[in-house]
């Protein structure tokens, strides 16, 4: 855990520079299609340092990381078979079963797939790239990604302009159950319509 607390830390530290904003689109580009640390942790600190503009940051880290998602994809769809080892190997949240499942979601579920992979904590990058492995629409998977990141990091952004400090701590402490209950109330909302409407 040591290696990824310290890197953790590095992320953290570019809120305190004039670069943050830049860092925080790069975080979010290749988070999307690599990196482990997931861009919320930056955001949140940018935010923090200038919460008039947390929207602008949202924005950002939205289009960042639906860049990177689109990057995502293209590994999956045109070099999947000679990198799948090295992701296997290096990068955390990849295995062959996880990366399977997903590509099995993909067959029956595609747009709710990746919505759902863009609001909860589960590695993004795995969905990315399994969607460019499994052919999936790409239209179908720019839009849904944009929608469901930029549902995810405009609340973070939202929370911290409307209540400030002490909605970054509760995020923070909470942010996996938070992300896993809203996404339980989505899925819950769109069954209830299937079902009733």
């Amino acid at each position: 855990m040591k290696p990824l607390r310290a890197l953790y830390d590095w992320v953290l530290h570019w809120a305190a520079t004039p670069y943050g904003a830049v860092a925080l689109f790069v975080l979010a580009l290749s988070e999307a299609s690599f990196f482990p640390v997931p861009p919320d942790v930056l955001l949140l600190a940018v935010c923090l340092a200038r919460p008039r503009r947390s929207l602008h940051y949202a924005l950002l880290c939205t289009t960042g990381s639906v860049l990177g998602g689109m990057i995502g994809y293209g590994i999956g769809w045109g070099v999947w078979e000679m990198l799948s080892g090295f992701f296997f190997a290096y990068v955390p949240g990849f295995t062959p079963e996880v990366f399977q499942r997903v590509a099995d979601l993909y067959q029956e579920w595609d747009f709710w797939a990746v919505s759902l992979a863009g609001l909860t904590p589960i590695p993004y990058k795995v969905f990315t790239i399994a969607a460019g492995a499994s052919d999936l629409n790409f239209p179908t998977f720019v839009l849904a990604s944009f929608l469901s990141r930029g549902l995810r990091f405009g609340i973070e952004g939202w929370l911290i302009l409307r209540f400030g400090p002490p909605m970054a701590g509760f995020i923070d402490r909470y942010f996996n159950w938070l992300t896993l209950l809203f996404a339980v109330l989505l899925v819950g909302g769109f069954v209830v319509l299937r079902y009733l409407v």
